[in-house]
């Protein structure tokens, strides 16, 4: 039996951030990083909300939240008292403010409303039941999932990634095709994330490209801002796999950008994947087809050739690294890490939902390979 569940309500489009003009006489809580409190978005927010409520920023989020800025933050929250809670930028501001309400609800507290506001169009944590916090101190990602860590409402307002750096952009959007393509070949897959998948991953081969050099265009970073969030509905409902497995373990262990990690790894996993299960194989051929990257005709080894090939032109096309080594990563490092590495992704909840089981030595194959 399936299931699909999305407890969200998402507004979209330019404008979309005068839904929070409804809102009066609450005690509104914004949590962001320093650079978003600083910068004229903060402005847009808070206009949107003051003088009808009190409003209070909360902006000591830093990239990949802590289990200890989670900890301080819920005191913040506890002094505060906040009725509304807002996720204001990033996957690491949105996954930090989901990540105090959950544990603030399961301490007794009451929020009327979560609600969630991308600045970048990656991540989809605007939509999801997951939440991701790591451990600096073990070097290790703790991916949580629960139908409860799902935001009351999401704003997908293109106006507010405009100016995007065109590296963030490209980072983020490849996080997108990930979480796509990840989520069409799980193991739960059904037809609802199916539709939500390969829409996502459509869009991001039209689109990202030219947001990366055409910033400024609503239309593309909308395109671009919508494929984030059905992706992020596809992946909360389907599950992800190897590809997030590994990613989370070379972000807690060098500080890589999520979306980077997973774009070092994708073509790999996607042929580790397609090479041992052939279910996993006819659906990258059917999301090729359905992408329009092969003839309708192509057998199933042209149509992996061609998503695979698309990928990599599409990773140069952005200017994106495509080894560890480009980073200033060196190989002994790694390999001393190595170890680590492959035990946390084998433990991480992300893999139960790949096409198939990985062994140790093919999990250390995929990131030697990206030497």
């Amino acid at each position: 039996m399936n299931k699909f569940y999305v407890s969200t309500k998402i507004y979209s489009g330019p404008n979309s951030l005068d839904v929070l003009g409804r809102f009066h006489g609450k005690r509104v809580w914004v949590v962001c990083d320093s650079f978003i409190a600083k910068s004229p978005a903060i402005g847009r927010l808070t206009r949107q909300l003051e003088p009808h409520n009190l409003v209070q920023i909360y902006s000591d989020i830093t990239p990949d939240p802590s289990i200890g800025l989670v900890v301080s933050g819920i005191g913040q929250f506890l002094d505060f008292r906040p009725q509304l809670v807002i996720g204001f930028g990033g996957g690491s501001a949105i996954d930090a403010a989901k990540a105090i309400v959950y544990f603030a609800r399961q301490q007794g507290h009451d929020i009327e409303t979560c609600i969630a506001i991308p600045t970048t169009s990656g991540t989809g944590s605007e939509v999801t039941s997951a939440t991701v916090i790591s451990d600096p101190s073990r070097g290790i990602k703790y991916p949580i999932f629960d139908e409860s860590i799902y935001p009351d409402m999401a704003i997908l307002d293109p106006s507010l990634v405009v100016t995007v750096p065109p590296a963030i952009t490209a980072n983020t959007g490849l996080d997108v095709l990930t979480h796509a393509l990840e989520a069409y070949v799980s193991r739960s897959a059904g037809d609802f994330t199916d539709a939500l998948a390969e829409k996502a991953a459509d869009l991001v081969f039209q689109y990202l490209p030219t947001a990366c050099v055409k910033g400024e265009c609503l239309q593309t970073r909308g395109k671009m801002h919508n494929a984030s969030a059905m992706a992020g509905m596809a992946f909360s409902q389907a599950g992800l796999g190897l590809n997030h497995a590994i990613a989370h373990q070379l972000g807690g262990q060098f500080h890589i950008a999520h979306g980077l990690a997973n774009s070092l790894l994708l073509t790999g996993v996607i042929a580790l994947n397609a090479g041992k299960d052939v279910r996993a194989l006819k659906r990258y051929t059917r999301l090729a087809k359905s992408c329009r990257l092969c003839p309708d005709a192509a057998d199933d080894a042209t149509a992996l050739a061609a998503l695979i090939a698309h990928i990599r032109a599409l990773q140069q096309q952005v200017g994106v690294a495509t080894t560890l080594s480009a980073l200033n990563i060196g190989a002994e490092q790694v390999r001393s890490a190595l170890p680590d590495i492959v035990r946390a992704a084998q433990a991480d909840s992300t893999l139960k939902t790949n096409p198939c089981p990985v062994t140790d030595s093919e999990i250390a194959q995929l990131v030697e390979a990206i030497l």
